[in-house]
Formats: structure tokens, C-alpha cells, sequence
């Protein structure tokens, strides 16, 4: 049997770009200056040749992003999904996530 994984599901077609999932990951951790275990990216704005403009937060986990270990072993989620104002993140199991994925701007990180 195999261990169940878990991840975060992002949908960021409603990121505001706040940058409260990166301070408080920041915080969480102790991160010094240069560090994130999250960060938001900025693509845009920028016209597309249909016209339509397109601009975009797009919250990415990092390679030091461990789901906050500690917070999740004692029941609470990671200060990422905590902490996000617009609510765009989902914490769970890869395939409980899985099953939610319904549109094109979501996307599933694991570790």
C-alpha cells in the first residue's frame, strides 16, 4: 500500500496578489531576506491578439516549501492556505485535489 500524498491545489484565476501566503510563510519559518517557501508571479498585464488582456497572480510553491510539516502534524493547515485572503488554495490529499480540478487555472503542487 502505497503512503498517501498531499499537496495544494491552486486556483489562480482569483489571486489578487496580495502577498499574504508569502509573508506568512516567510514568518512561519524564520525566512531570511531572498528566501520564500512561496511566491507569487506576476504575468502581464499584456494584450493578446484577440484583444482580450490577460494579467495574472499565480501563487508558486518553492522548492523550500515543506506544507508546513509541523503546523499540518498538529491538525492545522499550512499558513499558506490559512493565510490566503481570496481563498484560492485547497490543502488535501493528491487525489481528493485531483477530484476538484475543474477549470484550466487550477494546478495541483505536490512535495
Amino acid at each position: 500500500m502505497a503512503d498517501t500524498r498531499y499537496g495544494l491545489l491552486i486556483d489562480y484565476e482569483y489571486c489578487s496578489g496580495c502577498h499574504a501566503c508569502e509573508v506568512a510563510c516567510k514568518m512561519e519559518h524564520n525566512m531570511p531576506t531572498g528566501d520564500f517557501g512561496i511566491k507569487i508571479l506576476q504575468d502581464g498585464p499584456r494584450e493578446n491578439s484577440n484583444g482580450r488582456w490577460e494579467y495574472e497572480h499565480i501563487p508558486v510553491p518553492t522548492s523550500l516549501c515543506d506544507l508546513c510539516a509541523e503546523r499540518v502534524a498538529i491538525g492545522k493547515l499550512p499558513t499558506c492556505v490559512h493565510h490566503c485572503q481570496a481563498g484560492v488554495m485547497v490543502y488535501g490529499t493528491l487525489e481528493e485535489l485531483a477530484k476538484k480540478v475543474c477549470k484550466p487555472k487550477m494546478v495541483i503542487f505536490s512535495r
